[in-house]
């Protein structure tokens, strides 16, 4: 049996990427070996470009895998091969570049390159792209979750973001594909869905008359799928619609991702981020009385070029008062290709430092605050993880729907089943809670061996 090892790097898409590629190489009888431990016959990379640092970690694992077997057919994707495939062609050893599309024709190039010992540079022009590349991943080991991908590309064209000239303008999944791709994840066992995407919240933008909400809409339909998650989605992109099926909505997860990432109306320009901190926080107003009780978490950077002290306490009050129940803190790191790495007044990496740690100790704060208030409440909690105690004891920990972590008492047999637990003490990153009962079982039926 041929053996595929894989190597992801970057963001969530990019790891449902992998697991939708090794759907093709199982279906060609490949069997996946560790990329560590294990010799393979071909090594896939999945690359990152969002930072210079991603592009550098790319080159050295597409190095590390010609190393381990020279003889193997080394197939480089992503992001990283999307931008620089003659940067990667060049590497000694590399077969194949495949960017971050005709992943589907993955098998038939890499037969041609073992029949004929040439490598391939397979990437053309994504800007020119239209098509969503239909990619199914029908289970996925060793989750409680299914993730779904609908939505591709970006049209924002933020100052300091590379993607859109790596996954090219958005492009939205027929919806008749995405209700089949979920029903068959329902029917193999699965109980939350995570929508996901480059910039999910512009599924649509490219249909007649649809949009993220109508899907929603139509996913809360499904019998069977109890709770249905978005990956990330933008405040601009929450209308009027969407804030009804919110609240309306017994599926949707009271947990929404969404990025700020500044808080200060002159660096949100200098971003060429579409809405104002005045926007930003009556949208979010708006979701707190639709749903009450939701998580919102948030990514922030700290250190854009030109940012003053001024405007960086500006936004460290902003985020204060919008109480954000975890903030993902970034320092701005230059990326080359993009207008904010040619801007004047680069923030001295001392500067970034101090701020991006005052942040995070009030993510840490806004944290604790959001947790406290659950201590008491009934929440249903999925354990994902197990762990056995010096005494013997065991405890299950998990998500609740608004993703809060909590660990209890159990036993084994719980494990991935939806159990009603009332929180019994709060912290930043894990929470205490009690069994009250056990509500169904969740695991795919793959993995109920």
């Amino acid at each position: 049996m041929p053996s595929v090892a894989f190597y992801t790097l970057g963001c969530k898409v990019n790891f449902y990427d992998t697991e939708a590629m090794w759907q093709l190489f199982k279906k060609d009888g490949y069997e996946q070996v560790d990329f560590e431990t294990t010799t393979a016959d071909v090594y896939v990379i999945n690359t990152c470009t969002v930072t210079n640092t991603g592009d550098k970690k790319s080159r050295q694992i597409i190095r590390r895998a010609v190393r381990r077997n020279p003889d193997a057919v080394i197939a480089v994707t992503g992001c990283y091969a999307q931008t620089s495939p003659a940067e990667i062609m060049a590497i000694p050893g590399v077969d194949l570049v495949v960017g971050t599309q005709d992943r589907d024709k993955l098998m038939s190039f890499i037969e041609e390159i073992q029949r004929d010992r040439k490598p391939v540079n397979a990437v053309r022009n994504i800007m020119k792209t239209r098509q969503f590349e239909e990619l199914d991943v029908p289970a996925f080991a060793d989750r409680t979750r299914a993730f779904l991908k609908i939505q591709e590309g970006c049209n924002n064209f933020c100052t300091f973001c590379i993607i859109p000239w790596s996954r090219g303008l958005s492009r939205s999944r027929a919806p008749e594909s995405v209700l089949e791709q979920a029903r068959q994840l329902v029917a193999a066992g699965y109980q939350e869905i995570v929508l996901t995407g480059i910039h999910t919240g512009g599924y649509g933008d490219d249909l007649e008359g649809y949009r993220l909400a109508n899907l929603l809409a139509d996913l809360d339909r499904i019998e069977g799928l109890e709770r249905i998650r978005i990956s990330s989605i933008e405040a601009s992109q929450i209308d009027d619609e969407m804030i009804r099926v919110l609240n309306s909505s017994k599926k949707m997860c009271r947990h929404l991702h969404i990025p700020l990432q500044a808080g200060d109306d002159a660096i949100l320009k200098r971003m060429r981020r579409k809405y104002t901190t005045a926007e930003f926080e009556e949208k979010i107003a708006r979701i707190k009385e639709a749903m009450p009780g939701v998580a919102i978490t948030t990514d922030v950077i700290v250190g854009f070029p030109g940012e003053t002290e001024e405007q960086y306490e500006n936004g460290y009050r902003f985020m204060e008062r919008i109480g954000f129940s975890e903030m993902h803190v970034f320092p701005y790191s230059k990326r080359t290709g993009t207008p904010a790495s040619r801007m004047d007044d680069q923030v001295d990496e001392e500067v970034k430092h101090a701020r991006v740690h005052a942040l995070i100790e009030l993510s840490e704060k806004l944290q604790a605050e959001y947790s406290r208030n659950w201590v008491g409440q009934v929440l249903e909690v999925i354990p994902e993880r197990v762990t056995k105690r010096e005494d013997g004891s065991v405890w299950l920990a998990g998500y609740s729907d608004n993703y809060l972590s909590v660990e209890f008492a159990g036993d084994e047999s719980m494990y991935r089943k939806r159990c009603s637990v009332r929180v019994t003490a709060s912290g930043v990153n894990e929470n205490q809670g009690e069994l009250l009962a056990v509500l169904s079982d969740v695991r795919p039926m793959a993995m109920q061996a």
